[in-house]
């Protein structure tokens, strides 16, 4: 399944993807998900999320989703604000949970757990664990950021920021 924006993507029953172990698979541009729109800039077919789900179960037999994001989202440098490409490669195991109770008992249990008593969006998950995973105030390395070349000047005269006041304090006198 290929998904170019979230009104193209289908609801699924987790449950029944965890017992037959099916995948479900697209790609998605994380700018047309609404809670990153504004933390992700528009990547003009640049960036791009592929996101893969395994369905299963996990050591104890409870039903379980995996959830793979490859790819990479665009965000803007808090250094310089340029564009900065973020690597996205994200594995998260989810439980699933039939009810209301089952769900408060694994979350005592385990971090992810997930309520699968109704069908769940893909894009959905993708979008929680897009939220989870890139980074809140995102920064180009600072020998690649373009914030660095105007603020090296500076950073000289950072070494000694009391150097010219202590020459304005020294005393003026001249030796006799």
């Amino acid at each position: 399944m290929r998904d170019k924006d979230r009104r193209t993507a289908t609801r699924f029953d987790a449950l029944k993807l965890a017992d037959a172990g099916g995948e479900l698979g697209g790609e998605v541009d994380p700018a047309q998900l609404p809670r990153l729109a504004d933390r992700v800039v528009a990547g003009e077919g640049a960036a791009r999320i592929v996101w893969r789900i395994a369905g299963g179960h996990d050591a104890q037999g409870h039903p379980a989703l995996t959830l793979r994001l490859d790819g990479v989202a665009l965000m803007i440098c808090q250094r310089c604000l340029r564009p900065l490409a973020v690597p996205v490669a994200q594995e998260t195991a989810l439980l699933l949970a039939r009810n209301e109770h089952e769900l408060v008992r694994l979350d005592v249990e385990e971090p992810e757990v997930v309520l699968a008593g109704e069908p769940l969006d893909p894009l959905t998950l993708v979008e929680d664990e897009l939220l989870l995973s890139l980074p809140f105030a995102p920064r180009h390395d600072e020998a690649k950021c373009g914030a660095a070349a105007v603020a090296a000047p500076v950073a000289q005269d950072a070494d000694k920021p009391f150097a010219k006041l202590a020459a304005l304090r020294a005393p003026h006198h001249p030796k006799n």
